[in-house]
Order: structure tokens, then C-alpha cells, then sequence
């Protein structure tokens, strides 16, 4: 991962180097942006309705001096990423004249980048991508990376590919316009990027959260650029998720769980990963000898954000069997990333099953108490 400028950051990638800009405003010369990257056949933006609507003139705007773009809209919900959608958008691309040498732009948040991005990878075998993430779980995290895929009932992203974009347009003042549950939930992946690398970022969330949700624009762009920052250097060094970057997944091999039981339909991602990390952080305690000190910290950090829909009532043994399901279980056995100690984080895969069952069991109702939230498990 290299810094261009104040602005930009260059990351590593097998299939090609790629920009990260995140800047108030980018997406106004967008246009000139994408130039840069060379002439293409054809320009097709692939969006939601929703989206469109709340920042389609301005991305129209950004780009139209430059060149002509078709625009494709899908439903993004979460219960539509799926083998089906990604089935539609080719077709349309093909009705479209989309060829090899075309472009596809996907602006929207995770669901519109995971799709798109499978979409680019798959289509002729491969057309240029453009990420413009306009939520904040898209901006920190989806929209970086280059992993792209759709989920099966049987659990979620179990059908992608890896594929980086050509480049990443983040604006920030694309996220003054996002429903306030969802800019809530999105919060959850900044303050994981806190716990597994940058205890200075955990720091300054915890003061500054306030002015976060009350959306200052100088507050969040600082914490939205210092976790792309975070996330371009860990896929930079690991692009494939061979070792490092399953540090990425802190809280995620509960929340992949809770959204698989709930057939996507009770939380929006970042709410599924607010209540996974707060559930790992308790595990952590118990396996990892995870300061008390820094539990207490990530679930009172997690709770500010707001209230999340409630955990759901079925059997833990549900739940850990979705976990053994999940992408990143490895010879039947469930990983979890935890954290030692803010800041830090690594995979653990000897977690016995009764322990990781207490969690489910008990650690609910420890997290819905008022006050201390530290208690050991007991079957």
C-alpha cells in the first residue's frame, strides 16, 4: 500500500495496482477521474433505486462531461444478492452491448458492490470495474479489497471471486444523505478497525463519537480515511485472505451467523457485525485473556452507536452450526478473530465448541445488562 497524495492510496493487487481516493466532493470530477484510467467501449453504472434517487444527479453530473453512461438499477436488498440478480444485470448487459472492453461503475453500498464486482468479474470473463461506495460499510470496508460475491441460503458470500477495481471513488458527503440506521450500523466496521489495529483510531472514536452521529464532516472523514488507510494496508499485504487479512473479519463469524438464521431480512450487515463484535470481545475475554478493561471499552464504544434489533430467539446450537458454514471455517472447524488487546487481533481456531456455545448462550444477556458486562460463562 503506497500514499499518492493526501488524498489517495495505491493499493497492491496481483491482477493490477489500483487507487483508493477518499475526498469531499470526488464525486463532481469523477469524470476526469475515470478518464485517467483510458477509453472504453461502453460506460454502465449499475445502481439501486434507492441510491440513484439520493445521489444519482450528482454522480450523473461527475461523469457526464466526460462521457456517456447507461444506467442499470437493481433491488440491493440483502435478501436479493444472489445467483439470480447477478444472472439479471449480465443479461442487461448483454441487451445493452456491453463487450470486453466496456466499463462497469457500481455505485451503491455493500450489496450493490459485492454484486457488481461479481457481475465485472464474470461477464466475458472479466470488464473493468469502478467502486463509488456511498454507505459507510461500503466506503471502510466492501468497496476495498477486490472480494466480490453473492450468498447462498446455505450461508453468506459462499459464491465470488476475488476482482480489484480499476479504482475507488469514496465521498464522504455522500453519506449526509444516508437513513439514519443505516449510517449507525456502518459505524460498527470503523470502530473494528480500532480493535484489531489502530488502539490511537479507538482513541479518538470514543471522544469524538458525538460529533461522528451527529455526521461533522471534518470528524468523519478523518475516521472514514484512517480506516480505508487501515484496510488498504492489510489487503496490500494479503490480498487472497491466506493470513493477515482474516483479521478483517473481527466479529463476522458471529455476524454472518446471525444474518444466515435470520435469512437477511432482521439486520442490516453492520448491525449483525455491532452485536459480532461485541460477542467476540467476551470470547475473547475467555480465550484469549482479553483485558476486562478493553471488553468493557469495545461494548460501551458499540452500544453508542445505537440500539440493534434483538438477538434472535433461536437455539445457540443454530447459530454455531450457520458458523460452520461460514467461508472462513477450515476443515470443519469454526475460526474466530479475536482481540488480545486493543489493537490488535489474530485467528483462532482451537476454540472448543462448549465455549464458543456458552458465548451464544449466555453472552446476550450479559451485553443487554446495564453497567459491568463481564462475567464468566457457566454451562
Amino acid at each position: 500500500m503506497k500514499t499518492t497524495d493526501s488524498h489517495s492510496l495505491r493499493v497492491r493487487s496481483a491482477a493490477g495496482n489500483y487507487c483508493v481516493k477518499c475526498e469531499r466532493g470526488i464525486l463532481r470530477r469523477a469524470g476526469a477521474e475515470i478518464a485517467r484510467l483510458g477509453r472504453f467501449s461502453s460506460v454502465h453504472v449499475v445502481t439501486s433505486p434507492n441510491v440513484w434517487r439520493a445521489v444519482g444527479e450528482k454522480v450523473r453530473q461527475g461523469i457526464s462531461a466526460r462521457m456517456y453512461a447507461r444506467v442499470h438499477q437493481f433491488d440491493d436488498a440483502e435478501v436479493r444478492k444472489n445467483l439470480k440478480t447477478v444472472e439479471q444485470i449480465a443479461r442487461r448487459l448483454v441487451r445493452a452491448g456491453a463487450d470486453r472492453k466496456s466499463l462497469l461503475i457500481a455505485v451503491g453500498g455493500g450489496v450493490v458492490g459485492d454484486v457488481v464486482g461479481f457481475v465485472a468479474a464474470s461477464y466475458l470473463r472479466g470488464v473493468a470495474l469502478i467502486q463509488v461506495p456511498t454507505t459507510v460499510v461500503a466506503q471502510v470496508d466492501s468497496a476495498l479489497g477486490g472480494k466480490t460475491g453473492v450468498n447462498l441460503p446455505e450461508g453468506k458470500n459462499l459464491v465470488g471471486a476475488f476482482y480489484p477495481p480499476k479504482l475507488v471513488l469514496a465521498d464522504p458527503e455522500v453519506l449526509r444523505s444516508l437513513p439514519d440506521r443505516e449510517f449507525r450500523g456502518g459505524l460498527a466496521e470503523v470502530i473494528k478497525y480500532g480493535v484489531i489495529a489502530d488502539s490511537r483510531l479507538f482513541g479518538c472514536l470514543e471522544q469524538n463519537m458525538d460529533k461522528i452521529l451527529a455526521r461533522d464532516p471534518a470528524a468523519l472523514e478523518h475516521v472514514i480515511r484512517r480506516s480505508i488507510q487501515i484496510k488498504a494496508r492489510v489487503v496490500s499485504q494479503d490480498e487472497k485472505e491466506s493470513g493477515l487479512r482474516e483479521i478483517l473479519n473481527y466479529g463476522h463469524t458471529f455476524a454472518h451467523a446471525l444474518e444466515s438464521v435470520t435469512h437477511y431480512r432482521k439486520y442490516q450487515h453492520g448491525e449483525a457485525v455491532a452485536w459480532g463484535m461485541m460477542c467476540a470481545a467476551l470470547l475473547g475475554h475467555e480465550a484469549a485473556r482479553t483485558p476486562a478493561d478493553d471488553v468493557a471499552r469495545i461494548v460501551a464504544l458499540v452500544r453508542r452507536i445505537g440500539p440493534l434489533p434483538a438477538w434472535p430467539d433461536v437455539p445457540p446450537r443454530k447459530l454455531f452450526d450457520a458458523m460452520r458454514s461460514d467461508k472462513k471455517a477450515k476443515f470443519g472447524k469454526v475460526r474466530f478473530v479475536l482481540s488480545p488487546r486493543l489493537g490488535r487481533a489474530k485467528s483462532y481456531d482451537s476454540i472448543s465448541e462448549k465455549t464458543a456455545l456458552c458465548i451464544l448462550r449466555f453472552g446476550p444477556r450479559l451485553l443487554l445488562r446495564p453497567g459491568n458486562v463481564i462475567g464468566k460463562c457457566h454451562d
